[in-house]
């Protein structure tokens, strides 16, 4: 599989929102699967198309580890239903690295996609870490960075880091 370039903060196609799949070929099973790669070697627990430059709902998410392993979540044109009061837990990504700071989300969702094998799925109760990270990754699917939910003081105090990556991405 191959290992993709992910954009980082001040790309434009990170703010672009993603087209809904169609159909799940065997060229996007494919992406899905080099998306993974991707998110293992950089390494991060969940990655989105836009984050790889395509502008298709289409994440990633293993939060498992060497005590709890798990199969890694591919889905395509995911949707949540969040089924609890909201919480703050601290947050980074891979496309603004370096950044960690709290966001508030619901901590119990459910989540209607399409798998791999082009087939519904639902997933109930998801909470902790799994909940965190699809709703991050939906969040890139809309062109919302965790950036965007900080409270003003944290993004007063990344302001100037955020510019400097900005200014960077344009020249790349």
């Amino acid at each position: 599989m191959a290992i993709l370039d992910i954009l980082t903060y001040g790309n434009p196609i990170l703010r672009v929102k993603a087209e809904a799949v169609e159909d799940v070929t065997d060229e996007l099973a494919d992406l899905a699967e080099d998306m993974l790669d991707t998110m293992y070697e950089a390494p991060g627990i969940g990655l989105a198309a836009p984050q790889i430059g395509r502008s298709i709902q289409l994440i990633v998410v293993d939060v498992s580890s060497d005590e709890n392993p798990e199969e890694p979540y591919i889905l395509f044109n995911p949707k949540i239903i969040p089924e609890s009061e909201p919480i703050p837990m601290e947050e980074g990504c891979l496309s603004v690295p370096g950044i960690f700071a709290e966001v508030i989300r619901p901590e119990v969702i459910t989540v209607k996609a399409i798998n791999i094998d082009g087939e519904p799925v639902e997933y109930t109760k998801i909470d902790g870490m799994l909940s965190r990270c699809i709703q991050h990754e939906i969040d890139h699917l809309n062109g919302i960075l965790f950036v965007d939910k900080l409270k003003p003081t944290d993004k007063a105090l990344y302001e100037s880091k955020l510019k400097k990556m900005a200014r960077s991405a344009k020249k790349t």
